[in-house]
């Protein structure tokens, strides 16, 4: 599954992205439990991460938009952008932007670097694995979450597909001038849907989350461009400190 708190956290940066215009579905029928998974749709997520293992050197943008819900149900919707840098399989540059606030992650197969411009502060820690092992780091040692963490983690042992409880293919739909098929996907307390660029190399190009732990139902709808010929130098996975900047510990959650 895509994961929800990583959308929600990129939201709490919180900018509005416009809905890409969508062909209408034919309707789904409905599955029994016994049935609820489609092998198809399971396999399209396999093929999808497979090939997003393939790509060495990309720039992949968000925008992203969500609900939070008040106490008495009223929806506030809130919204973000991020674009990442990345040559595989150890360099990244990720920069998060919304009217709240702006933060920049760097590594460069040596150092990981956290930067709050605003602040005029950033945090390096010392680290040599691949981009999914820094992920997984930042999340689960500091709490740090990285935008798009899936994009590097479909297509490992990490994509946890036997969490899914249902699947189905629901049609398709143009994102963009891109074909894309359309999955559903149910998990927990959550409902998720993904659209995949149709053909030999397919590409998330949007995702909508839906909690259904809150009655009001927020959502969370992510939209995705590919840029797979980037013009970027290795360069821009370095990290200098702007002059005046402060160097602050990353403290690891243990240590909380």
């Amino acid at each position: 599954m895509f994961h929800t708190k990583l959308a929600l956290g990129l939201l709490t940066l919180a900018l509005a992205a416009p809905f890409a215009h969508a062909q209408s579905a034919p309707p789904v029928p409905a599955k029994s439990t016994a049935s609820a998974i489609d092998p198809g749709s399971i396999q399209a997520l396999k093929d999808m991460g497979a090939h997003l293992q393939t790509l060495t050197r990309f720039k992949v943008s968000t925008d992203l938009t969500g609900e939070r819900v008040l106490a008495d149900g009223q929806k506030l919707q809130h919204s973000a952008t991020a674009d990442i840098d990345v040559h595989r399989p150890n360099m990244l540059r990720a920069k998060m932007v919304s009217p709240r606030a702006v933060r920049e992650i760097f590594y460069d197969g040596k150092l990981a670097t956290i930067a709050i411009p605003a602040q005029k502060s950033y945090s390096t820690v010392e680290f040599t694995g691949n981009l999914g092992e820094l992920v997984s780091k930042l999340e689960d040692r500091y709490g740090v979450e990285m935008p798009m963490a899936d994009m590097f983690l479909w297509g490992t042992p990490a994509a946890p597909l036997d969490k899914i409880e249902s699947a189905m293919n629901a049609g398709q739909d143009f994102i963009d001038n891109d074909l894309c098929d359309h999955y559903a996907f149910r998990q927990g307390n959550v409902d998720w849907q993904i659209w995949i660029t149709t053909g030999d190399k397919p590409l998330p190009r949007k995702l909508v989350i839906t909690n259904r732990s809150d009655e009001a139902r927020p959502q969370s709808v992510q939209y995705f461009d590919w840029n797979l010929k980037p013009t970027f130098k290795d360069s821009v996975f370095n990290f200098t400190p702007p002059k005046g900047a402060t160097a602050v510990e990353l403290r690891s959650l243990e240590n909380k």
